[in-house]
């Protein structure tokens, strides 16, 4: 079986994935309490370090997760990429000091895995023109890799959810031609909230306030603020019915014959509306963890914005397994 890492792994949803592939987790690396919890809630035998990753990155990384280095399989996860200092400058690992993402590198370093994935949002490709994007790339190279890259959409990958990640991924150096990786082929047939909102058990969640309630009563499913009364959507709206731009987020409600957007972090935002199908009030967390491919068996931990944070910023659990499996395929090759 395969061994992997994970850094900034949340509340799962990727470290799922790779271990539906067939994986076999060492260790991950999460600050969050609230979903270190979630992880040794569901894994209890998975060796959770809840910590800064600022204290992990500098220790014996061999000894913590006894594995020696260019051993390792796979290391994952997506660091929070902020600006870069010197982005574009040096193109090497002093460019990414005093960011997340330098612990990331740190661990490519020290550990040399046969492959790494990294995830990310798909506007790191452009932050700051670029330059952030092409700083990482200088570092990966940098440490011996070759870099593959994509956007691929979960809704592509059995997921009810249109959602974009830009996925990374590294075959070391010495392994090029020996390992052979190819981005997953997309599915046939792409599901929408009919085929996850059945049966959902029963979860926490946020309702609407009862004037916002009635409002969204008025709206359709599919609709948004221009399917109301014009009065009603311009009172509710105030400053933004002077906005520029279509504003479709605002009073959105979603259909059951469509997938959902993207999962955000938090229930209710007035520009961002994820308005259930059926009734008036938002998602619950087990709703929308349907949405991100969770199995229902999977408990989160924490206030209930806990929970609904921890669901929206994690990886679709599907995306990650069809990423992850063929991962796994290409190492098999080397084997």
């Amino acid at each position: 079986m395969f061994t992997t890492i994970e850094l900034f792994a949340g509340a799962g949803g990727l470290a799922l994935g790779v271990e539906k592939a067939g994986f076999n987790t060492l260790g991950l690396v999460e600050f969050d309490k609230d979903a270190c919890d979630t992880l040794r809630k569901n894994r209890p035998e998975w060796n959770v370090i809840c910590d800064d990753i600022a204290n992990i990155s500098g220790q014996d990384l061999e000894k913590l997760f006894g594995v020696k280095k260019r051993e390792l399989d796979l290391l994952s996860g997506g660091a929070p990429c902020q600006a870069f200092s010197y982005a574009g400058k040096r193109l090497g690992l002093e460019d990414a000091r005093g960011t997340l993402f330098y612990h990331y590198a740190m661990f490519l370093e020290k550990l040399q895995p046969k492959m790494f994935l990294f995830e990310n949002v798909k506007g790191l490709l452009t932050h700051d023109r670029g330059k952030t994007y092409a700083t990482i790339l200088g570092i990966f190279k940098k440490a011996g890799y070759e870099i593959q890259k994509d956007v691929l959409n979960a809704w592509d990958f059995g997921v009810a959810q249109k959602r974009e990640r830009l996925i990374t991924i590294g075959i070391r150096n010495d392994l090029v031609g020996k390992i052979n990786f190819s981005f997953p082929e997309v599915h046939k047939y792409k599901p929408v909230l009919r085929d996850v909102l059945q049966n959902v058990p029963q979860s926490i969640g946020v309702p609407y306030g009862e004037t916002k309630r009635k409002i969204f009563e008025l709206v359709p499913a599919g609709g948004y603020w221009r399917d109301i009364d014009p009065e009603i959507a311009k009172s509710y709206m105030k400053s933004c019915w002077n906005m520029e731009g279509g504003r479709t987020g605002i009073l959105r409600r979603m259909s059951m014959d469509e997938p959902s957007l993207t999962v955000l972090t938090s229930p209710s935002q007035k520009q961002t509306e994820r308005c259930h199908p059926l009734e008036a009030r938002p998602f619950t967390v087990r709703e929308n963890a349907r949405c991100q491919s969770f199995p229902d068996e999977w408990e989160f931990c924490g206030s209930v914005m806990s929970q609904y944070k921890q669901v929206g910023n994690a990886v679709p659990v599907n995306l990650a397994y069809e990423v992850s499996k063929e991962i796994y395929k290409a190492l098999e090759e080397e084997k």
